[in-house]
């Protein structure tokens, strides 16, 4: 999940919305502002609803971030980096860049997720008593407590990717010592859970008991994705225990200098070599972006004479990069952005030394099943890198 816009680090870690976020807000305003609050908390103006639903859907959504800090910084404590939390329509997704090491670390990050919605629900409460001299605001607070509760319970379901998918996994790797066996379960619940939820969502809309089915659908759909993403993640993860960058990048990739021309490039190397990316270097060999067929192709003919392979280059600061020995399963999870799929690798001093492209990454996949031996001995999971993404 994408940021639209980025809100700024808290507790080093950036924290961003996606624009999706805009939609849930407008819903929530517009059915607290001409709804519930004008039933509940009669007499005010419309001005004055507007203005309480406005404020009881930022506090809902100031709890969502609590709710993945919590995540966040449990993680970072256990040694796990997380780049990003990013709030969307459905809630929230904190990045993690590689997975807990052990069980007991897995279960304390998923359960502090709930907690921190409780707590805000235990204080969101505690405001709405405080105020209740004052009824629509303490109405507001009222609804983020409940709310919160909600968020709590729904997350605890032990489905992936939902937190109590995150709890099952962790019994299950402590019993089975065995993660990847363990997240393949968990994802499985999941999915079972999110096909229960659009059959539910499906037949209250088919007897007109509530339009709430169309979310419901939608959160299931959502649920079932997300669910068969981890499984695959977990069974690739296992796959490729063990390779690391330097295994499978190309090395000594042909680069090219950021002032040539996008005409000169396409006379030099595109149409005589079959190749699909160029990475931009400068006479030291450092890494300054990178340019692919398919950013060429958006030059117009009549342009390319005078266009330089800069102005049409990913920006380097957004291309992934890696080191040798960087295990690839951590990699992959950054193999998105304008860099069409790509990762650079470089050395310590910042030269190109690899270029890792999706032909790379099929190649190692196809051939990953070949190897005669088991490549992740039981415990399994202790060093699996594919990102966790906490879904609600």
């Amino acid at each position: 999940m994408r940021s639209s816009f980025q809100l700024g680090r808290v507790g080093g870690v950036a924290v961003g919305l996606n624009v999706s976020v805009l939609f849930i807000v407008a819903i929530l305003v517009v059915g607290l502002a001409f709804g519930r609050f004008p039933i509940a908390f009669p007499g005010h103006s419309t001005a004055v609803y507007l203005l309480a639903g406005l404020g009881a859907a930022v506090l809902f959504m100031a709890s969502l971030l609590a709710h993945e800090l919590a995540h966040a910084l449990v993680a970072k404590r256990h040694g796990i980096e997380v780049p990003q939390i990013t709030l969307w329509l459905l809630g929230g997704v904190a990045e993690l860049r590689s997975e807990p090491r052990t069980p007991a670390a897995d279960l304390k990050i998923a359960v502090v997720g709930p907690v921190a919605s409780l707590a805000c629900a235990v204080v969101s409460g505690a405001l709405a008593f405080l105020l209740s001299g004052v009824p629509l605001v303490a109405g507001m607070f009222a609804y983020v407590a409940a709310v919160n509760v909600l968020l709590a319970v729904f997350n605890l379901i032990p489905a992936a990717p939902l937190d109590g998918g995150r709890v099952l996994r962790a019994a299950l790797w402590a019993r089975w010592r065995d993660r990847v066996r363990a997240a393949v379960a968990a994802a499985r619940a999941g999915r079972l859970f999110g096909f229960a939820l659009i059959a539910l969502g499906f037949v209250l809309i088919v007897t007109g008991l509530s339009l709430d089915g169309l979310w419901l659908a939608l959160i299931g759909l959502f649920v079932v994705n997300a669910a068969t993403a981890e499984e695959q993640q977990a069974q690739l993860g296992a796959a490729l225990h063990g390779v690391q960058v330097g295994d499978v990048m190309s090395a000594q990739p042909v680069a090219a200098h950021p002032d040539e021309t996008v005409s000169g490039l396409i006379d030099r190397l595109v149409m005589s070599r079959r190749l699909s990316t160029y990475p931009l270097v400068d006479e030291n060999g450092g890494f300054l972006g990178l340019v692919t067929l398919n950013r060429i192709r958006q030059v117009a003919p009549e342009a390319r004479e005078t266009t330089r392979l800069r102005e049409i280059a990913c920006p380097p600061e957004e291309v992934p990069r890696a080191t040798r020995e960087e295990p690839l399963t951590g990699l992959l999870s950054r193999m998105t952005g304008c860099a069409d799929g790509r990762a650079v690798v470089l050395d310590p001093s910042g030269r190109l030394v690899g270029l890792l492209t999706p032909t790379d990454i099929s190649r190692v996949i196809q051939i990953a099943g070949l190897r005669g031996n088991d490549p992740y001995p039981h415990p399994r999971g202790a060093d699996m890198t594919v990102p966790h993404r906490d879904g609600f």
